[in-house]
């Protein structure tokens, strides 16, 4: 239990981190940008490509994490929107709900999961992390597109934001050079060795640099709902899907882990473009990132990980 507790505090120190050298104003809002940037385009799709490229698709882990994954976050999608109606939100604030209920960050679940689970646990973080990041972009997107203020666009919109994205190209790449048995290349290996700490670094930092408390405590009561269905109820039942699906208990962990992440930092650009209610985003995001620092460990212990 030590052990993994080790390897998933340091990862909520890093957030704690950034956060701490925001507010003493370290770097112009301009000089964290350039970072973020930097991450989001350069170091993280160099600590991807290798560990979906070596990642074991042939060990049947691939496929249940990527069917639960997916498959719960679309169910949960389906079960908003048929909410809408009955939750008498205002369209930009009901997109803003949707964004905080399903979409995560993946700069603290990679991490937890290698810290966690391994150089294995990587590899199948990152086929979920493939699979989920375009889905749930495009849904968001097109939800953006409907109900955000003054907004238009759809799957025009949707499709070119998934055609820029690096983080998709990435594992796009290094699951084409997993299926087709190239070997890695030592020289390669370096480089990305050397890039990945820097990609898990920096990505947290810049996570915590990103985060605004300001907002969660004017809704407390709709912030609290949604961290409950994130941190809560998607972990729990894409675990369970993942080992209906035949999974075994690394692919059930990796699971566990792609539905407790907090929610993602992205939700609040894309709100503040299309028209959504970016201050409530901005509170989801603080809460759920403070509340799975809490959250993530009790449910490893709830379910025997540590």
């Amino acid at each position: 239990m030590s052990g993994l507790l080790t390897g998933i505090v340091p990862v909520f120190a890093m957030i704690a981190l950034g956060w701490g050298l925001k507010q003493v104003r370290f770097l112009a809002d301009d000089g964290w940008r350039a970072i973020e940037r930097l991450t989001y385009f350069v170091f993280y799709p160099a600590f991807l490509v290798p560990a979906v490229w070596g990642a074991d698709f042939s060990a049947g882990t691939a496929g249940p994490v990527a069917l639960s994954t997916i498959g719960v976050s679309l169910v949960v999608v389906a079960l908003t929107i048929a909410a809408r109606p009955a939750l008498r939100l205002p369209d930009p604030t009901f997109t803003s709900v949707l964004q905080g209920v399903v979409r995560w960050n993946g700069f603290v679940f990679l991490p937890v999961a290698t810290a966690v689970f391994g150089p294995a646990g990587l590899g199948t973080a990152a086929v979920a992390f493939g699979v989920l990041a375009p889905a749930l972009n495009v849904v968001c997107v097109l939800a953006l597109a409907r109900w955000g203020a003054g907004q238009g666009g759809g799957w025009r919109l949707a499709l070119r934001s998934l055609g820029r994205n690096p983080i998709i190209w990435a594992c796009g790449v290094g699951a084409a050079l997993n299926l087709t048995g190239l070997p890695r290349l030592p020289l390669l290996d370096g480089v990305f060795e050397l890039m990945g700490p820097g990609a898990i670094a920096l990505g947290l930092i810049t996570a915590g640099a990103g985060l605004s408390f300001r907002y969660a405590a004017a809704r407390p009561v709709t912030i609290a709902t949604i961290a409950a269905i994130k941190l809560l109820v998607l972990p729990v039942a894409m675990f369970w899907l993942c080992g209906w699906l035949g999974g075994d208990r690394t692919s059930q962990g990796v699971a566990l882990l792609a539905g407790a992440a907090p929610g993602a930092a992205a939700s609040y650009v894309l709100a503040r473009q299309m028209g959504g209610d970016a201050p409530l985003v901005a509170g989801v995001v603080a809460f759920t990132t403070v509340a799975s620092a809490a959250t993530i460990p009790l449910l490893l212990g709830l379910f025997g990980y540590i």
